[in-house]
């Protein structure tokens, strides 16, 4: 058919509209009006006709510009819409990516169930210890996976068969039908897009091809790894139907909270008690490090809670890389407990002994509340 109305106010788009607004005001108006969707409505198909007829003009630059100069004028003499016109293609270029399951295809023309498949990909959730994610480690796991049935090596027909080409599609793994106007392509029911029929399915597999198997791998852990690291094994995932790849193993590593470190990155941090007398008198003590050696750490007389010390690569090591991160470490002031009749004497004597000189803290606290409850000081809330 060739219609008189302008190919502008069928699809109702302004004459300056773009592409991609053109393309949208056909896709709804031939969503609305296309023969499946209207059975035996014969206006509806000279009208879904009319469509296509408008947007296969304005959907080509070329025949567009000559539309907008000429008018319809310039499809006449054999250039026009006659009314054997087939829109199939156009259509199914549009519709395409909206309508792969109807008309069994998938984004970009790939049939559904046809040709080979990738198998799944799979997860693996592996704790390691910080000291292991420190020194790196390597490591068995056990995975189950689809693998090729070893009864039927894959083919999933039973030893001393094999699989028959298809009779519905020929082998094609696909089906071609007249729908209306246009010619639709789907998946064949027979073998489900294969191709071909297995008549004997193998037993131990029940004609799959594929069976559920553990498999041990030997996986390594680099140093450095942190909480929540992703490590991709390539082709160690389920493996693919119809002769398709393997998936891919997906490792996620969790490091376990430890008892003395805590970790940011590279950086390390512990928190250390030092008995009152060493914080007082000052003195030496042990650090523990994350290789499960020892560091000797001075500590100044009059040491207070709070007091940061670092001890310089002594920390993580980059992942994939030399340098180290460093250790920080907390000081907190412990006071005696359990203590005898003498040690309680001997701290009274030194507790008379002392002056306001040996707190200062202490005294810097009372001056200010002295001050704040007679007024000179901070003024109390109301």
């Amino acid at each position: 058919m060739t219609t008189s109305r302008d190919y502008y106010d069928i699809l109702g788009v302004a004459r300056n509209a773009d592409a991609a607004t053109i393309k949208s005001a056909y896709r709804k108006l031939a969503m609305q009006f296309h023969p499946d969707q209207n059975p035996g409505d014969k206006a509806a198909e000279d009208k879904f006709k009319e469509i296509n007829e408008a947007y296969a003009v304005l959907s080509d630059p070329e025949k567009r510009a000559q539309f907008d100069r000429f008018g319809k004028a310039a499809f006449e003499g054999g250039a026009g819409f006659g009314a054997g016109a087939d829109f199939s293609d156009i259509f199914s270029e549009v519709f395409g990516d909206a309508f792969g399951d109807l008309f069994g295809q998938r984004p970009g023309g790939a049939r559904r169930g046809t040709g080979p498949e990738r198998g799944a990909d799979l997860r693996y959730d592996l704790e390691i210890t910080l000291e292991q994610s420190f020194v790196g480690l390597k490591r068995e796991i056990v995975v189950p996976r689809e693998m090729a049935c070893e009864t039927c090596t894959g083919t999933g027909a039973e030893p001393g068969t094999k699989a028959e080409t298809c009779a519905t599609c020929g082998g094609a793994g696909q089906v071609r039908a007249s729908q209306g106007m246009f010619r639709i392509v789907r998946t064949c029911n027979s073998c489900g897009g294969r191709g071909s029929v297995v008549r004997h399915p193998c037993k131990a597999c029940s004609g799959r091809g594929r069976v559920k198997r553990e498999r041990t791998l030997a996986v390594s852990i680099p140093a450095g790894v942190e909480d929540g690291t992703r490590i991709r094994l390539a082709g160690e995932g389920d493996l693919g139907a119809r002769g398709g790849p393997p998936g891919d193993l997906y490792l996620f590593l969790s490091v376990r909270a430890h008892k003395l470190f805590e970790r940011d990155g590279m950086e390390l941090f512990c928190r250390i008690p030092v008995p009152m007398t060493v914080a007082a008198l000052g003195g030496e003590i042990e650090v523990p490090t994350i290789d499960g050696g020892k560091e000797h750490l001075s500590i100044v007389a009059g040491a207070q809670t709070g007091r940061r010390f670092r001890l310089k690569n002594q920390g993580m090591p980059r992942l994939q890389g030399r340098d180290r991160g460093d250790l920080h470490v907390e000081i907190f002031v412990e006071t005696p407990v359990n203590l005898t009749a003498k040690q309680k004497r001997l701290l009274a004597e030194f507790a008379e002994d002392c002056s306001v000189d040996s707190h200062p803290q202490t005294r810097g606290f009372f001056d200010i509340m002295k001050r704040f409850f007679e007024g000179g000081g901070e003024t109390p809330v109301r």
